[in-house]
């Protein structure tokens, strides 16, 4: 009796060290650095332990676990970090302890772009994205239209959980811009009488224009002029958005006629909203624009990506003549 008892201990024994083990030690041994899963909407725990066996992760313990606590699959972004036992990573998965992506909301020209990039970087596809985008219902209910929407995004980097909900992440957006808009701002943009969505409508025009930050704030203060007295933009950038062809490196009298509210060469004011989400140096540039006499501006002959600026007509025809020779010299049509 005594005998057996004793085997029964040291199987027991053996059975616990062995099952500790299991748990308890480096399941992550082949993994070179920290990975991440992702868990989407719908996986099963079978789908979960194959995406870890596809991580290198040793999955000797997972299944035991799964099945004795029932786990269910959350979705988000897990860390599989180097060193983890099973146990650890299994209560990483079953308590849905994320690890947030860096997002970036970049300064892209359509909403169309944006949702595709969202797309590729969030749980939810570009699809809903796009359909949101292009639902006045939708837009509405963040105080945008569709077309002032491009508005709402300001151009920065954000901590989210892949798995955030369409709700969730526009309302985080609506959260960013309110801060973005600080006091000073407000004050500048009501000391010009423009709206937010009026300010970063100018300011994806002038983004537009140049890449040059420097220059920005003079670009800016050439449209407000024009706006003060009353003369249309007339920004080439408008009719490339209008014609929906941003390939476009020369503007032809043909583009110029084109029925569009964002044609700014046959429609007096801004356009209904911005024609690409604006970047903060956009923005400020507008709100800081420079205060000058400066009606006209053509690119310069250099391609550099600045501008001549002129105050007469006779002198920007000079500017513009300079311009076209470039042009047709490099044989750009």
């Amino acid at each position: 009796m005594k005998k057996l008892l004793l085997v029964l201990a040291l199987c027991g024994l053996t059975a616990v060290i062995t099952i500790s083990s299991i748990f308890i030690t480096n399941c992550t041994k082949g993994c070179e650095e920290d990975t991440y899963i992702l868990i989407y909407e719908g996986l099963t725990k079978s789908d979960v332990k194959e995406d870890l066996d596809k991580s290198g992760v040793r999955t000797w313990g997972f299944s035991l676990l799964s099945n004795l606590l029932n786990y269910q699959p959350r979705s988000g972004r897990y860390a599989v970090k180097r060193g983890d036992n099973i146990l650890t990573l299994f209560r990483r998965l079953r308590n849905g302890q994320q690890e947030p992506i860096n997002l970036t909301i970049p300064s892209v020209r359509t909403l169309d772009r944006l949702a595709a990039y969202l797309g590729e970087r969030l749980m939810l596809d570009s699809i809903m994205f796009n359909n949101a985008f292009r639902d006045s219902a939708f837009c509405q209910r963040y105080d945008y239209t569709c077309e002032t929407l491009p508005a709402l995004f300001v151009p920065n980097t954000y901590q989210v959980y892949w798995n955030i909900s369409l709700d969730d992440f526009m309302a985080r957006m609506k959260r960013e811009n309110k801060t973005f808009w600080t006091d000073e701002r407000n004050r500048k943009a009501q000391a010009m009488g423009f709206t937010h969505e009026e300010v970063a409508t100018l300011a994806s025009i002038v983004d537009e224009e140049t890449a040059n930050n420097t220059e920005k704030p003079m670009v800016a203060g050439m449209y407000v002029k024009r706006l003060e007295i009353g003369m249309p933009l007339q920004a080439d950038p408008t009719v490339k958005f209008a014609v929906g062809d941003f390939s476009l490196r020369r503007i032809w009298g043909k583009h110029l006629t084109v029925d569009s509210p964002y044609n700014t060469y046959k429609n007096t004011g801004l356009p209904p909203g911005p024609i690409r989400i604006p970047s903060v140096a956009g923005i400020d540039a507008v709100l800081n624009y420079v205060h000058h006499d400066f009606i006209y501006m053509c690119a310069k002959e250099d391609f550099s990506g600045t501008h001549n600026f002129a105050r007469t007509y006779s002198e920007h025809l000079k500017n513009a003549r300079r311009y076209t020779q470039a042009l047709n010299k490099r044989n750009i049509r």
